[in-house]
């Protein structure tokens, strides 16, 4: 049709262009003819003033002379582009020497050209000539310059009867262009209706096409075998599937499934929902789990977005994220079958993640008490008063304690005053330590249960134990020294503790004591940490080489079993080991990088959740700097201008560097926090996802 279309379409612009030419070359010829009439008036008017006795004997033999010579001329009509004329008529002149007349009239509209179908500016020529080899000449330089040629007769009665042909023939099909248009677009309608259930059926087609191109035959020819894996609690499911579709298609062969057993790592799957999904891509995105591997997913919903909040404390700003969040939830139908733009796409992926960031952030912000880092006495009024009228200063530090302790979170007599970002410094940053050892403690443990579900002893006496040991001896014990230092009120100094602990484990521990029997604690402590490193290093590579020799000794010449014993034999070897090589040299060096990390990993990890104490810190002070030096600055110069502009700034600063800027730094340092922190200790990852057949996953990607 559309073929078909364009012809026609071709065909009626040549028309437009062949009325055009017997228009404007029709007016030439009566002009042409009128101007040599009058010319030839004047002549003989001249000639009859000039008469003389030679003159009709010279009139006579120039009259015979021109009738003998006279010579018809031939002509060429068409249309050229008007930006060519000028070449046009230059080259024409060259070629010819001047031996042809042109004539030029331009077409006042743009018309469409038949060749390109472009609009374009155009003038009508025709050339007058004599002679066959000008002819051709001609016919030449109007095809090198792109001229439309268009047949036309001398007589005036041919060329009306020529018009007419040419406006019938345009009437009828401009009528035929538009019934063809008015059934292509019905065509199209109809087609566009059904095209997207079509679209899919293809797909559908296409991909059991493909799935039946990955089956096998089997030694008969006559049936299909397909290996493939699938989830166990859907095994019920796929053999009622199975069944119905034999009964469905008439087949005389039942469709038969079997379970097999293989040496492969099968493909990991979790199920998930909306809430769970975006969860699970984030631990995803550092690696897949290995099969039957503990998730760390699961603790990942709870403790990412405490860490985030951590950082992101402030419950006015956790509100207004929380609105940002519930457009996109209450929206989700409506906003999950529209093309969204990339930045967009990923903040609605993640929606429910935000939502748990945003409730923990309110969360934290009450036990810091900052609003846009304001205070509120939101829970009890503060429980220190004004010692005389000077304590209004907020600088000054006179306050005393009148009142039972605020029961919820900071004090809101704190803010303000001398002593709050000490305070708080102090209390951030004992905390962060705290929250990184729970975690890193949980890392080590979930190890555990990983050797546990495995049977990897060796994992749980040369990795675990030791591992547990080092950690707690050092970070540990430093945790536990800052809960006793919050619950006696000393004044001790945790560096000096720590630093000396090494340094000179046997001084005298003076002020710094804790509790009794402190420096034999610290002794002990020390020595388990030092013995946890070869503990850590040395047993485990020399026993999985006995275990290696053990395993394989006598296997040199073996008699060959039969299939039976084979078959059971690779179902009880789960790990397949087989006859691998044993490197010892390789497992070594292994689990020296291993142990190296761990020991160093042990301090950089634990200073490195020092960034909960530094975002946190940051973030209340960039509240401050927004609220003081903008929106009160604006409000104390009593101006309604200068005033709006404030709110303006504030608000868009809020917006642009807290609400978006602050959260995308507070998710990304919470996400190395796991990552790198956390999933290091027992997380290997070196799996790979399970991607079932399945229809609805072809909807997904179609939308």
């Amino acid at each position: 049709m559309n073929a078909n279309g364009e012809k026609l379409q071709r065909s009626y612009n040549e028309l437009v262009e062949y009325k055009i030419v017997l228009r404007k070359a029709g007016d030439f010829f009566p002009s042409a003819q009128h101007s040599a009439t009058a010319r030839q008036r004047e002549m003989e008017l001249n000639q009859m003033v000039e008469e003389s006795i030679e003159t009709p004997l010279l009139q006579e033999q120039a009259t015979s002379t021109d009738l003998s010579k006279q010579v018809k001329l031939g002509f060429v009509t068409g249309l050229v582009s008007r930006g060519k004329s000028m070449a046009f008529e230059r080259i024409l002149f060259r070629a010819t020497r001047g031996n042809v007349f042109l004539k030029q009239v331009p077409i006042e509209a743009p018309i469409t050209d038949p060749v390109s179908g472009e609009k374009m500016e155009k003038n009508v020529f025709m050339v007058f000539y004599s002679g066959e080899r000008v002819k051709n000449k001609i016919l030449k330089i109007c095809d090198a310059f792109g001229a439309n040629r268009y047949p036309f007769a001398e007589d005036c009665g041919k060329q009306a009867l020529m018009i007419s042909e040419v406006s019938g023939k345009i009437s009828e099909l401009k009528s035929t262009i538009d019934a063809g248009l008015l059934h292509r677009d019905h065509l199209l309608r109809t087609i566009g209706d059904q095209f997207e259930q079509w679209n899919l059926k293809v797909k559908k087609e296409k991909s059991i096409h493909h799935t039946l191109n990955m089956l096998s035959l089997d030694v008969t020819k006559k049936c299909l075998v397909a290996e493939a894996w699938s989830p166990v609690f859907a095994t019920k499911q796929i053999q009622d599937v199975l069944q119905r579709a034999s009964v469905d298609s008439n087949s005389q062969v039942g469709a038969i499934f079997q379970v097999l057993h293989t040496r492969e790592s099968p493909p990991t799957y979790f199920r998930t929902n909306k809430f769970t999904s975006a969860f699970q891509e984030i631990v995803d995105a550092y690696g897949v789990a290995k099969y039957q591997e503990a998730n760390p997913g699961v603790y990942t919903i709870v403790t990412f977005p405490f860490l985030f909040a951590v950082m992101f404390g402030d419950w006015g700003h956790g509100i207004c994220l929380l609105l940002a969040t519930l457009f996109f939830i209450i929206r989700e139908k409506k906003l999950s079958s529209q093309k969204l733009g990339d930045i967009t796409e990923m903040t609605f992926g993640g929606r429910y993640v935000i939502m748990m960031m945003s409730l923990f952030s309110i969360y934290t912000g009450f036990i810091y008490n900052e609003c846009f880092s304001v205070a509120f006495d939101l829970f009890a009024p503060s429980a220190y008063a004004c010692r005389d009228l000077s304590c209004r200063d907020a600088d000054s530090i006179g306050l005393i304690k009148v009142r039972d302790t605020y029961p919820f979170g900071v004090d809101p007599a704190w803010h303000g005053t001398r002593s709050e970002l000490p305070f708080l410094n102090s209390l951030k940053m004992k905390m962060s330590i705290l929250l990184g050892v729970a975690q890193m403690n949980l890392g080590i443990l979930i190890s555990y249960s990983n050797a546990t579900f495995f049977g990897n002893s060796l994992n749980i006496w040369f990795q675990f134990i030791p591992q547990m040991i080092f950690l707690n001896s050092l970070f540990g014990y430093l945790s536990l020294l800052i809960i006793v230092k919050w619950c006696t009120g000393s004044q001790a100094d945790l560096y000096h503790i720590m630093i000396y602990m090494f340094l000179s484990p046997t001084d005298e521990l003076g002020d710094n004591q804790l509790f009794p029997y402190q420096k034999t604690v610290q002794l002990v402590l020390l020595l388990l940490a030092l013995v946890s490193v070869p503990w850590m290093l040395l047993p485990k590579p020399f026993l999985l080489k006995k275990q290696h020799e053990n395993r394989h000794q006598g296997q040199s010449y073996t008699q060959v079993q039969s299939t039976d014993d084979a078959l059971s034999e690779a179902n009880h070897d789960s790990h397949g080991h087989g006859h691998e090589e044993f490197e010892f040299s390789e497992v070594f060096v292994h689990q020296l990088i291993h142990t190296i990390e761990f020991v160093l990993g042990a301090v950089s990890n634990t200073a490195s959740y020092l960034r909960l104490w530094a975002l946190s810190l940051a973030h209340s002070q960039l509240s401050i700097v927004f609220y003081e030096k903008v929106l009160l600055l604006a409000w104390g110069y009593n101006n309604m201008v200068i005033l709006v502009v404030g709110i303006i700034i504030f608000i868009f600063a809020t917006v642009g560097v807290l609400l978006i800027m602050e959260t995308l730094s507070a998710f990304l340092h919470a996400l190395r926090l796991h990552w790198v922190e956390f999933q290091n200790k027992f997380y290997e990852g070196d799996g790979y996802k399970f991607y079932p057949f399945s229809f609805i996953l072809i909807d997904d990607e179609d939308h």
